[in-house]
């Protein structure tokens, strides 16, 4: 045998070592839970060992989300630019932003990260407002409101207005959660769930070795959230699902119920028979801002929308006679319904 065959031999008996090594170290899931960004988080993964990586995902997400996104944090991207103070956007913002102009294009402005003050006229801001906005006072807003004025030059958001603001709201709890997935990936772990303030993304399998059960909720009218009811369950692997719905944000004023969901084309807020909308897509920052779409659009454009991408599948629910629901969903969601 000659010192390139012995070569070989000892190579490959040493990557076998490895690879056994390696398969018989124990996994063990670990389940984490808290708060961040304003909301819950909790995730659960098998880490090689038992490793708790809780600290290190923390970080992460601040150091990536916070810095840019967040309206809390007054130096963040975001902060400086609805401030107009000088500012360089970072990858973070920019995979956002970017990801934002594209949901706003196919669903032709039903989802717009500019809808901000829209959405504070009608009382759904952090400024809380007792009366009714006139016709008036949203027309002047809608001037200030649309995507097609936020412009990404040179890592710097040029405005056509200055009085645009942008908020991520819609689409950052996603992103927060593909951030720490992604973490997990490089790590290693193939076999996770990560939740943040109800946005989920999942990978391989759960702990009992099955596809991930994940619940869908009734659109049960409560604030408290003490009254949860679940209307199925999917089960899916690598895929992330997002869910809105105007069954727990909303109030009445003199008699008329008006829901959080602010559509940016007509300034107001929308009226139609969809109660909530769960998507399904390979990345929880578009699943988060479809979700939001279709709540914009309605029933029969959402259902349009998902036939349309690939990847993207839709569960609706619906308002239907005697207090009763009705569901619909896209024809590719039905193997996620049965194990």
């Amino acid at each position: 045998m000659n010192n390139r065959r012995i070569f070989l031999v000892f190579f490959f008996a040493v990557a076998l070592f490895f690879l056994l090594w390696k398969n018989n170290k124990q996994l063990q899931y670990v389940r984490n839970s808290g708060f961040i960004f304003g909301t819950t988080f909790s995730m659960t993964y098998a880490s090689p060992d038992g490793i708790d990586l809780k600290k290190e995902i923390h970080q992460e997400l601040m150091q990536v989300v916070d810095n840019s996104l967040s309206t809390f944090n007054k130096r963040s991207i975001l902060s400086l630019i609805n401030t107009n103070q000088p500012h360089q956007t970072d990858s973070a913002f920019e995979v956002v932003f970017n990801k934002a102009i594209e949901i706003s294009k196919l669903t032709n402005g039903a989802f717009d990260i500019t809808v901000g003050p829209l959405v504070k006229a009608w009382g759904f801001g952090f400024d809380k407002s007792d009366s009714l906005p006139s016709d008036e006072e949203i027309a002047i807003l809608q001037q200030i409101v649309g995507y097609q004025s936020v412009h990404l030059i040179d890592h710097h958001i040029i405005k056509d207005h200055p009085e645009t603001q942008l908020d991520c709201s819609s689409i950052a709890k996603g992103f927060g959660v593909d951030v720490a997935s992604n973490f997990l990936e490089r790590k290693g772990i193939s076999n996770y769930m990560v939740e943040i303030g109800g946005e989920i993304r999942v990978s391989g399998m759960n702990p009992s070795g099955e596809k991930w059960r994940l619940g869908i909720d009734k659109p049960v009218e409560d604030i408290t959230f003490e009254h949860r009811a679940i209307d199925t369950i999917l089960h899916i692997s690598d895929m992330a699902i997002a869910s809105s719905g105007n069954y727990r944000q909303f109030y009445y004023k003199k008699g008329k119920r008006y829901s959080h969901t602010i559509d940016p084309i007509s300034g107001y807020p929308v009226n139609h028979q969809l109660l909530s909308a769960t998507v399904l897509a390979k990345d929880c920052m578009t699943a988060d801002a479809l979700a939001t779409s279709c709540m914009v659009m309605g029933t029969e454009k959402s259902l349009e929308l998902a036939q349309q991408l690939d990847n993207v599948e839709v569960y609706l629910i619906l308002a239907g006679q005697d207090g009763k629901y009705k569901e619909v969903y896209s024809e590719g969601l039905k193997k996620y319904l049965n194990p």
